[in-house]
């Protein structure tokens, strides 16, 4: 069945990203890079600590703070509308929902969008970012560790989300992308402790973490496939619960215009009802929906 066309692919052809993946296959370093390796020990040490400060009120925190940074945050800003467009809405909320985003700890702005941009581009072929075709480890964390696409790399960030690289907000937070996140963990602190500090800082970012990083290594292995997509992609039940939706990845990779990634009622998508809880006051519009069905998206909310 033929799939939907990206945000991306408008204005992208298909040299332009076989010539990136060349620079991109030639970015793979043999040692691992150590400032990035510090900081992976140092959050799961964190998380671990944080089993010796347990507490309800902490968990309760937690919860609260990974809808906003892993659901809303990841999920809905990053990944459904600044990565493919999937639906509008107004700029203040577009980016008050972005430095959510950026309390996961996944990146800036333009980095996190190119680079999932680029991976719809050359999806599981040479220049794929993280495809498991490259081994199960690099797809989920090893194309952090070893490779060397940073937030750095500007200029082929830019080709990839060149509407962020406009905006000046975009660009300025894609370099301070950090400063959210520890002004959180230092209210945290403050508000309840270690307790709190360890459980809504590093237990949150080191699962949210995982969780997205199954979404590009699991789904692209185990699961079952709706669509005959020109790639490995999977829907897993288990990774769509636990990312809130996204791992009805085969469904995604399809459409991946949809803000709906679920296709059928059994396929939970806590994401999208984010989504349509937004349009059905008013915050969300131009909502494109995708069902089974061979055509076209449908758009809803005007």
């Amino acid at each position: 069945m033929a799939t939907t066309t990206t945000f991306v692919e408008q204005s992208l052809n298909t040299g332009t990203a076989e010539a990136d993946s060349q620079i991109l296959m030639q970015r793979r370093s043999p040692s691992m890079n150590l400032m990035f390796g510090f900081w992976m020990v140092f959050f799961h040490l964190g998380a671990l600590a944080a089993l010796f400060f347990f507490s309800w009120k902490a968990v309760a925190v937690t919860a609260i703070l990974w809808i906003f940074s892993q659901n809303i945050g990841i999920a809905v800003n990053y990944h459904r509308l600044l990565t493919h467009r999937g639906f509008v809405v107004p700029r203040w909320l577009e980016y008050a929902m972005t430095v959510c985003s950026t309390l996961a700890f996944e990146g800036g702005p333009i980095y996190w969008v190119a680079v999932h941009r680029l991976h719809h581009q050359l999806t599981d072929k040479p220049g794929d970012p993280h495809s498991p075709r490259d081994g199960i480890f690099w797809s989920h964390m090893g194309w952090i560790l070893y490779g060397t696409l940073r937030n750095k790399d500007m200029a082929l960030l830019n080709r990839y989300a060149p509407d962020l690289a406009r905006d000046r907000f975009y660009v300025w937070l894609s370099r301070w992308h950090w400063i959210p996140g520890v002004l959180l963990g230092a209210a945290l602190y403050i508000a309840g402790g270690w307790s709190w500090f360890l459980w809504g800082f590093f237990v949150r970012i080191v699962v949210s973490l995982h969780v997205t990083w199954l979404v590009n290594s699991a789904t692209h292995i185990w699961g079952s496939r709706r669509f005959d997509t020109r790639d490995d992609s999977r829907n897993l039940w288990w990774v769509a619960i636990l990312s809130g939706g996204e791992g009805w990845h085969n469904n995604h990779h399809a459409h991946p215009v949809s803000s709906s990634h679920g296709m059928a009622w059994y396929e939970i998508d806590v994401n999208y009802w984010i989504i349509r809880a937004l349009g059905a006051v008013g915050l969300a519009r131009r909502i494109k929906v995708q069902s089974a069905k061979p055509g076209p998206a449908r758009v809803i909310h005007g």
